[in-house]
């Protein structure tokens, strides 16, 4: 689900506890839990409901200004269900912790495993060290500038930059990445078993 910043702003303070949408199917289920730039949300109720059912209440707790604003959002889609949605926000994105942490040697050692199944698995040879190094040498430069630098596409390489994300390496800027703290660390990993030909 894609929530606008006063939206994400009134989850973080808790006065957002609802969201309503429109769709064929429900897109989200009780139980589940999504990433955002406050937090991870935890989804804890996922109701259909009539149009008649969404009240005054249901606006200001899902951040409209009232009924006729959240109805004149959910009828911008024709078709569909409407879903209320019952969720808040479940704490912070681990990944954010992660890449402030860093690893003892077990953790540096898994890490490098990580990197080095990736490398394998990728079809255009090992990448990971390589795409680390430049991010740290050209913090918040562009994706599209750095996937030119690789003769690769901006979306494919935007892809592995979030593989290295997910393991605490990166943080994305407003415009580019750089190497967090733990990226930083097990960057000169990398750069030990090369130089000592591991």
């Amino acid at each position: 689900m894609l929530f606008p910043v006063a939206v994400l702003k009134g989850l973080a303070d808790g006065t957002v506890t609802l969201a309503f949408r429109r769709w064929d199917a429900p897109r989200v289920r009780a139980g589940g839990r999504q990433r955002t730039p406050v937090g991870v949300i935890a989804f804890d109720a996922v109701e259909p409901i009539t149009r008649d059912e969404v009240g005054e209440g249901d606006a200001r707790a899902s951040g409209f200004r009232d009924r006729a604003e959240l109805i004149g959002f959910l009828d911008r889609r024709a078709t569909g269900t409407i879903y209320r949605i019952r969720l808040r926000l479940d704490g912070p994105d681990p990944r954010v912790t992660l890449r402030g942490s860093i690893p003892d040697a077990q953790q540096l050692r898994e890490t490098l495993a990580r990197l080095d199944r990736l490398d394998r698995a990728s079809r255009h040879g090992a990448w990971t060290a390589d795409v680390l190094r430049v991010i740290e040498d050209r913090p918040g430069v562009r994706a599209a500038e750095i996937a030119a630098q690789f003769g690769r596409e901006t979306k494919a390489f935007k892809l592995d930059v979030r593989k290295l994300k997910e393991l605490g390496l990166t943080e994305s800027l407003t415009r580019g990445y750089r190497l967090s703290p733990r990226g930083r660390v097990v960057l000169e990993a990398l750069r030990g078993r090369v130089d000592t030909g591991a």
